[in-house]
C-alpha cells in the first residue's frame, strides 16, 4: 500500500517539527511531499537540512490551497500510489493515525474521502470547525458518516482522483474543500470519519476578522453555485438569491454597510457566471481534471 502525505506549506516553520515528526513516527510507511507556496521564511532550507526523507517543490509564488495539493496529487496518479493524505501545515497526527484511515479504507470502496477526529491544537477538545460539521453525523461502525468535514486531514484513494479530479481552480483560497466533496457525492461515494483515528489542527489561536468572515461567505456561496448536486436554477437561488436574501437581512437590522458587501458578493457571482457553467460542466465529467 502507497500512501503519499501532501502538505502545502507558506511560512511553514512555527508548525514544521511538529508536523513531520509526527509523519516519521507514523505505523505505516508513508512518502511526503510538501507543495510550498512562496513561503518568505526559511522553511524550504529547514526541510532539506533535517528532512531529507520529504520531497519539497518549492512553487515560488502562492498557487493557493487547491492548486498546490494538485500538484501533489499529479505525482500520486503518476507514480502509483494507492492513497493519497491531505495534511494541513499547522497540524499533526498521532502515529497509528494514518494505518487507521488506510486500512478502513481496504475495508470500504465506498467511501471517497476519510478523515480523523480533528482535535485542537492543545489536544483538550474537538477541533470547532470540525465539531460543527461532525455534530449531524450517522454513525455507521467504526465511521461516522457526514455530509462534508473540512480538508485539514483527508485520506482519498488515487482512483477516487482518477474519475473526480483535483481542486476546481474556480476556488483560489476556501471553498475548494466543498465544491471536492459535493463532486465526491455527486459520484455516490461516501464522506466519514474515524472516532478512534486522532489528529491535531493546531488553529485555535486565529482571530477571524470581518473581511474573513465575508470572504468565506463569497466562497460558500460560490461552492453552491458550482454544486453539481442542484439544478442549475436550485444552484442560483442557494447562491445568488441567498446573497440579496442575506443582504435584505442586514437592510433590516440597520447594517447597511453589511448589505453592501452582499451585493457585491452578489455581483460577482453573477460575474463569475461564465465560469461557474463551465465548472459544472467539467465537474460531472469521471476523468482527472484539473490534475
Amino acid at each position: 500500500m502507497k500512501i503519499l502525505v501532501i502538505i502545502v506549506s507558506y511560512n511553514f516553520k512555527r508548525w514544521l517539527n511538529p508536523c513531520l515528526d509526527s509523519l516519521r513516527k507514523t505505523t505505516i510507511p508513508v512518502s511526503a511531499v510538501v507543495i510550498d507556496n512562496g513561503s518568505q521564511d526559511d522553511t524550504v532550507e529547514i526541510i532539506r537540512r533535517n528532512y531529507p526523507e520529504v520531497r519539497i517543490i518549492p512553487t515560488g509564488k502562492n498557487l493557493g490551497f487547491g492548486r498546490a495539493n494538485n500538484i501533489g496529487m499529479r505525482i500520486a496518479l503518476k507514480e502509483g500510489f494507492d492513497y493519497v493524505f491531505l495534511m494541513n501545515q499547522d497540524a499533526w497526527v498521532e502515529p497509528d493515525t494514518i494505518e487507521k484511515l488506510a486500512k478502513e479504507m481496504e475495508k470500504h470502496h465506498d467511501y471517497g474521502i476519510l478523515s480523523p477526529t480533528h482535535i485542537t491544537g492543545k489536544g483538550d477538545c474537538e477541533d470547532a470547525g470540525f465539531a460543527f460539521y461532525a455534530k449531524d453525523g450517522k454513525a455507521n461502525g467504526t465511521i461516522t458518516d457526514v455530509q462534508f468535514v473540512n480538508a485539514a486531514f483527508w485520506m482519498i484513494p488515487v482512483e477516487v482522483l482518477r474519475t473526480t479530479g483535483g481542486f476546481s481552480p474556480l476556488f483560489y483560497h476556501y471553498g475548494e474543500d466543498i465544491d471536492f466533496a459535493n463532486r465526491v457525492i455527486y459520484r455516490h461515494l461516501r464522506i466519514g470519519f474515524m472516532h478512534s483515528a486522532i489528529a491535531y489542527h493546531d488553529r485555535e489561536y486565529r482571530q477571524i476578522t470581518h473581511r474573513q468572515f465575508m470572504h468565506s461567505e463569497y466562497v460558500y456561496l460560490l461552492s453552491q453555485y458550482a454544486n453539481i448536486n442542484l439544478s442549475i436554477g436550485k444552484a442560483f437561488g442557494y447562491s445568488v438569491l441567498a446573497g440579496i436574501k442575506k443582504a435584505v437581512k442586514s437592510v433590516m437590522h440597520g447594517r447597511t454597510g453589511e448589505a453592501s458587501e452582499y451585493m457585491n458578493i452578489v455581483f460577482r457571482l453573477c460575474a463569475d457566471t461564465p465560469k461557474v457553467i463551465t465548472t459544472r460542466i467539467n465537474n460531472t465529467k469521471q476523468k482527472p481534471n484539473y490534475i
